[in-house]
This record gives structure tokens, C-alpha cells and sequence, in this order.
């Protein structure tokens, strides 16, 4: 009978051992559901407590055109290889700061529009609908900030499809168009960033090659820019001269009235190609420096008496690429 009884008193503790760790489980499950949903709520009202624009109040009244930004060239290629132009994924860049980003756009195999080094067979670093779906979610939890978008057309894609795309993404809503009073060869035309995010046009997005009017929030690079000369090998960066659009090189004195973009991103030679030189990126992205940033900024200041709009690096998260540009901006 003690035997029978002492199984009874065991199986009853085994049966109680169960459903408190049953409902220890399902408790679990509860709060961590629960924290998924709420957590979203609670980083909105957060985000939505953000003073100022681009984080500066001094920036809302000022002109876009008239704003210096560090840009993450090939932003969406991030890793170790040497077709890797950044070492952290786009959210992180733009959690850090950056405000301006590029990226290399072409067909994959599937005829898909894809985020591609030179080739996707070189690098493919996924679509570019999914790439603008990271970007709109960041712009959805930042209502204070204002994004530049620089993106290549390296296969000639219509503009048609780059719009499908946009519309996809969810994102389209948020892009700038200029209104009739926008004049591309005034650079006080531009709105300013308190004007963007009032109005939620809070994405300036660009083509390098076939934007045309009839998708208008897809702007023309280089109707509104210049770029110095990329692919550089030379540490120094020892010019600014305008190397496209090649028209406006043959006039320049029709840039001034255009924004201008520096490529201050360093290639160095791997097996007869050229790549990113990662290892310099410290002394390349420096503030001051022979071969810094600051160098190739006075330079350019010197050479066209303004400061650049866009500033494209490799690596930013080496150097200091943010004194740079917190000094042009008067911070």
C-alpha cells in the first residue's frame, strides 16, 4: 500500500511538473508575441519624437541642393570579397547616419532588375524591389529624415520597368517631384529638407541613364549634377575636374548651377582588375590627411567655390567620414 501510495504522490508531482512547465512555455510564447507587436508601437513613438531634419534643426530651412552628404557607393554590396563595397547592410548605414546612398542596378538571368557588380554573375546582391523595401521601411520609421537615391542603369533598362519596380516596393509614394517652379539650372529651385518632409516627399531618387518625363519622380542624374572622375587608383585624388556628363566638361561654367557629386573611393589592382582597397579605406575616408576626404573637398572648393552635394566612399564606417561632412555642413 506505501509502494502505491508513493507512486500516486510521484505521478501526481510528474503530472503537476508538466503543466507548470506547459504553461511556463506557453507564458513564454505570450510575452514574446506580445513584445513583437508592441515593440513596433513603441520605436513609432519614439521615431515620431524626433526634433529637426536629417537630425539638425538648423538643416529645415535649409535648401537640399544646398546640403552635403556623405553617400555609400554600391551600397547594397556588403561583405569580405573583393566585389564588396561596404562592410554593413543598408540599414545599418543608414542607422549610422548616411542619407545619401548608391547603387549598381542589371538584369540577372531571370530578366529580373537586380542590385549587380558590373555582372550578376560577379555579384548579385538580390532584387532591387526587395532593396527599395528596405529603404521605404527605414523611411516609414524615420519621419524626419530625407533620402537621396543614386542608381545606375548599367543594362539600359527602360524607365518604365525601374517605375514598376518603385510602385512594388511601396515606396514611390514617398518620392520627390519637382513642381513647375523647379528649375534644374537654379540650385535655389530646391526645396527645402523642411519643405520634403512636410510635404512626405522624403525620397530624392536619380538615374544615371534613361530617366524621362514620363515617370517624373525618376530624376535625371545629370541633368541636376556633374561627377568628378571615379575608379580612381591615384591615393591622392589630386583633381576635380568634371568628368561627366562630357558635355558639361566642354561648358563648365554651365556647373555652377548644378550640384555636383565627388568620387572619393580608392581602387587598387587584384589580379589585373581593379576592387576596392579596403585596406587604405582608414587613411582614404580621414578628415585631414594628404590623401583624405578633406584634401579632395578642399580641392574641389578651391576649383568650383562650393561645397559638393554628395561625397560617395567605400568603407564608410573607417575613417571619419561624418567630420567631413557635420564641417560643410557648418556643425
Amino acid at each position: 500500500m506505501r509502494i502505491r501510495n508513493t507512486e500516486v504522490r510521484l505521478q501526481v508531482i510528474f503530472n503537476y511538473t508538466i503543466l507548470f512547465l506547459a504553461c511556463t512555455t506557453i507564458l513564454t510564447i505570450a510575452i514574446i508575441n506580445f513584445m513583437e507587436e508592441i515593440a513596433p508601437m513603441v520605436f513609432h513613438i519614439h521615431t515620431q519624437a524626433q526634433v529637426g531634419c536629417n537630425g539638425h534643426v538648423e538643416l529645415c530651412d535649409r535648401k537640399y541642393s544646398n546640403i552635403t552628404q556623405i553617400a555609400t557607393h554600391d551600397s547594397a554590396f556588403v561583405g569580405i570579397l573583393p566585389t564588396d563595397d561596404q562592410e554593413v547592410d543598408v540599414t545599418a548605414q543608414l542607422d549610422a547616419g548616411v542619407r545619401f546612398l548608391q547603387a549598381q542596378t542589371h538584369r540577372n538571368i531571370f530578366e529580373t532588375l537586380s542590385l549587380c557588380h558590373t555582372s550578376c554573375f560577379l555579384k548579385d546582391a538580390g532584387t532591387v524591389e526587395s532593396y527599395l523595401q528596405v529603404v521605404k521601411r527605414w523611411l516609414d520609421d524615420h519621419p524626419k529624415e530625407v533620402i537621396t537615391l543614386l542608381l545606375t542603369n548599367g543594362d539600359n533598362v527602360r524607365v518604365s520597368e525601374f517605375d514598376e519596380v518603385f510602385s512594388a516596393s511601396g515606396i514611390q509614394p514617398y518620392a520627390y517631384i519637382p513642381g513647375p517652379s523647379h528649375d534644374p539650372a537654379v540650385l535655389d529651385s530646391w526645396p527645402t529638407l523642411g519643405e520634403l518632409i512636410e510635404n512626405g516627399t522624403r525620397l530624392v531618387a536619380f538615374l544615371d541613364y534613361g530617366a524621362m518625363d514620363t515617370v517624373p519622380y525618376i530624376l535625371p542624374e545629370f541633368l541636376y549634377f556633374w561627377e568628378t572622375p571615379f575608379d580612381m587608383t591615384d591615393p591622392s585624388f589630386p583633381q576635380c575636374i568634371i568628368d561627366r556628363p562630357p558635355s558639361l566638361a566642354e561648358t563648365p561654367a554651365l556647373a555652377y548651377q548644378r550640384m555636383y557629386i565627388i568620387n572619393h573611393y580608392l581602387d587598387t589592382e587584384m589580379l589585373g582588375m581593379d576592387v576596392p582597397d579596403r585596406r587604405d579605406a582608414q587613411k582614404t575616408n580621414a578628415a585631414t590627411g594628404s590623401e583624405s576626404i578633406g584634401a579632395q573637398v578642399d580641392l574641389c572648393q578651391q576649383e568650383h567655390g562650393r561645397a559638393p552635394k554628395g561625397i560617395l566612399v567605400d568603407f564608410f564606417d573607417k575613417g571619419d567620414v561624418f567630420e567631413v561632412q557635420d564641417a560643410l555642413n557648418g556643425f
